[in-house]
């Protein structure tokens, strides 16, 4: 078969999918982009260029979505030059985020198209006001309901939707829940995997040194950021510590903002955070890292005591999902998406999202009592073990494709 992929990065969420393709043999993969990553050897990339786009006289509120039409011009140039070279897919497959697909059905209108419906924005029962330290401002209204233009642009487009949480298909409205599929995003079980000897040596990951002797408590997410709760996450910090003078902290994350707001007074969450909590954190004990590799990621999982996962009701991490797979003992956020994949007390402690010294007493419940601990971790690896296996995934992908095409 042929397959067009669409996504402003490479591979994102389509990682094991192309590199089964590619594996399968016999298909031709061609993957439309506009990030310079590594190369998947048996993947063609064709980059296109993000337009620099002017908002002079374009309403505030419909900015994002000037933005996404002339992406999807852009887009769509590129893929007019494909099908000039003789190159017409029998199925593509893209994400809706950026509008990029908005007019692939111009250049291929005989071709099924698969789009990645992320999520639906409200203004009630969502991320919106859930955080009563950042209240809504009603002004803002027009604005979160103008982020749906693509979402429903898309919907009103020829083609399929596709997401990978029930909780992210029940954000879109009934009626446009019956154009998208449930396809959970698997995990590959044989990278993320328990290894119990990790906590019996000492360890150098990235730039860490873990000693065996430590009790290791670890936070990761893109960005350090309200939406992931990191403000939360600090805030526990100085009841664990107080309690546990044999606990090291390790934050993976960078300075930067994927989703809501910087600080309103300037500088990052961590600074406002450091700035809050000023003699009150054992800062030795406490290392954050920007980035590691996957390998040093799992491994990390792989070492940690406790795991904390905190979100707003919003898109879940994949992070998460890993960390299940791992068997990492889990202190997450008793949050809509969350509840989806965990239980309370039987594969993690599930923790108000808004409460830091639940938070503190939940890591330090999992420290205190290593039976809890590796009985919760296990639990949660075998639950993965059942809903996010990537062979199950893949076999699902390929069913779903296989009723699109014909």
């Amino acid at each position: 078969m042929r397959y067009l992929f669409i996504h402003q990065s490479f591979p994102a969420q389509y990682a094991h999918l192309v590199k089964h393709l590619v594996k399968q043999g016999g298909h031709e993969v061609v993957f439309i982009t506009s990030q310079q990553r590594p190369e998947i050897e048996g993947v063609r990339k064709v980059l296109y260029a993000i337009p620099t786009v002017s908002n002079t006289g374009v309403h505030p509120c419909a900015s994002e979505f000037s933005q996404a039409l002339w992406r999807a011009d852009v887009v769509a140039t590129v893929a007019k030059s494909v099908k000039a070279l003789g190159y017409i897919p029998d199925i593509i497959i893209g994400h809706h985020g950026w509008g990029e697909l908005l007019r692939i059905v111009d250049v291929f209108p005989d071709t099924p198209i698969l789009g990645y419906f992320e999520f639906y924005y409200s203004l009630t029962g969502l991320d919106v006001n859930f955080d009563p330290e950042f209240p809504f401002n009603p002004k803002l209204a027009p604005y979160v309901r103008a982020k749906n233009a693509v979402n429903l642009q898309a919907l009103s487009l020829p083609g399929y939707g596709q997401t990978p949480t029930l909780f992210q298909k029940e954000t879109y409205p009934d009626w446009a829940q019956q154009k998208i599929d449930l396809l959970r995003e698997g995990v590959d079980l044989g990278v993320c995997c328990p290894d119990n000897k990790c906590r019996k040596t000492d360890l150098t990951i990235g730039p860490l040194f873990l000693s065996a002797k430590e009790k290791i408590v670890t936070y990761v997410a893109r960005s350090l950021e309200p939406y992931r709760g990191f403000h939360s996450f600090m805030r526990a910090l100085p009841s664990i510590q107080k309690e546990r003078s044999d606990a090291r902290i390790v934050i993976v994350g960078r300075d930067t903002v994927s989703y809501g707001m910087p600080p309103k007074d300037g500088g990052t969450w961590r600074q406002t955070l450091l700035a809050e909590l000023e003699g009150k954190l054992d800062l030795d004990r406490i290392n954050f890292v920007d980035w590691l590799t996957h390998k040093d990621f799992v491994r990390l999982l792989q070492r940690s005591d406790a795991h904390v996962y905190l979100t707003y009701p919003f898109v879940l991490s994949w992070s998460l999902r890993e960390a299940m797979a791992v068997g990492c003992p889990l202190v997450a956020s008793d949050t809509a998406p969350v509840r989806e994949f965990l239980d309370d007390n039987k594969t993690a402690r599930l923790v108000p999202f808004l409460e830091p010294e639940k938070i503190a007493a939940a890591v330090l419940d999992l420290l205190g009592n290593p039976s809890l601990a590796q009985r919760l971790g296990s639990r949660a690896h075998k639950e993965a073990s059942v809903i996010l296996d990537v062979k199950k995934y893949l076999q699902c992908y390929e069913d779903l494709i296989a009723r699109l095409v014909g």
